[in-house]
């Protein structure tokens, strides 16, 4: 009997035999024999099959969660002021109308992400009504910009304050606006550089009340925001003040800034209070004699 050569070409033969013999038991086994474990076993599909029907899930999931993003992101109505997230703040804009002017700096509005291409104006509506508007607008202060004080709680307002007032009323009242949020105030409102369209390009609504001499730049010696507007807000009150215009043209000894009023005001309200308070515990120990 002649020994195999280790170094030919009869290992592949006999694995070919083999092979050959497997298929052709498989082919002579009867119908009713039950199934080898091998085909029991589910067959992969090939890549190429498995990529083509799991293609289109994942397009879908990708494009729901860019969808839900932007909706996120650019679409969804912010009600209010307290509803701003803190990573919006310098780095995002509102567009939106205005519902109300309060004074010379400060308004109410009513977000309207996406515009008239998300169909503000003519699919969805903008409340007017007081009421309906309640609890649904976004209290705004022009940043770098400080107005005349006008009369409340019984108070006295300054002078030009009703002017100041008019001309933001006449600038941006149920007008569509863009403002550059920067921060929030202790007052909870959003302390923002606001822009209203114009011709041929847009206009800061803040720049001609101090061109005007119907506001002041803000003097807090930290934490005001500019908007990067610093220099340019502080030339326009120079030159106002230079041509006596509005709150320049009294007397210098007689003109008390805004934020010197307020201090004012508050200081002189906070003593009636006192006062009454003070009142309100002697009747109490008299009730006791």
């Amino acid at each position: 009997m002649p020994w195999p050569w280790p170094f030919g070409s009869s290992g592949s033969s006999d694995k070919s035999n083999l092979s050959k013999k497997s298929k052709e038991e498989k082919d002579e086994s009867p119908p009713g024999s039950p199934p080898s474990w091998n085909d029991l076993l589910p067959k992969p599909d090939p890549p190429l099959q498995a990529a083509k029907e799991w293609t289109p899930v994942f397009l879908t999931a990708v494009g729901s969660l860019a969808v839900f993003v932007f909706y996120q992101s650019y679409l969804k109505r912010i009600p209010s002021a307290g509803s701003i997230q803190d990573n919006y703040f310098r780095r995002r804009s509102l567009f939106g109308k205005v519902t109300s002017v309060g004074d010379g700096d400060g308004f109410h509005l009513f977000h309207t992400p996406g515009g008239r291409l998300a169909g503000w104006g003519w699919l969805r509506k903008v409340p007017e009504t007081r009421s309906a508007l309640k609890g649904k607008t976004i209290p705004v202060r022009l940043a770098g910009v400080d107005a005349p004080e006008g009369a409340y709680f019984g108070q006295p307002g300054q002078p030009f304050a009703q002017e100041a007032r008019a001309y933001l009323s006449d600038c941006i009242l149920n007008r569509r606006v863009r403002a550059y949020i920067h921060s929030r105030d202790q007052y909870n409102r959003v302390v923002a550089t606001v822009y209203v369209r114009g011709f041929p390009f847009r206009k800061d609504v803040g720049l001609p009340l101090l061109k005007q001499g119907l506001a002041t730049t803000y003097e807090a010696k930290s934490g005001v925001e500019w908007g990067g507007m610093e220099k340019v807000y502080k030339a326009a009150e120079l030159k106002a003040r230079a041509k006596r215009l509005g709150i320049w043209s009294a007397k210098p000894s007689d003109f008390v800034s805004p934020r010197s009023y307020k201090k004012e005001k508050q200081g002189q309200q906070q003593e009636k209070q006192r006062e009454v308070e003070e009142q309100t515990e002697k009747s109490r120990w008299w009730k006791w004699f």
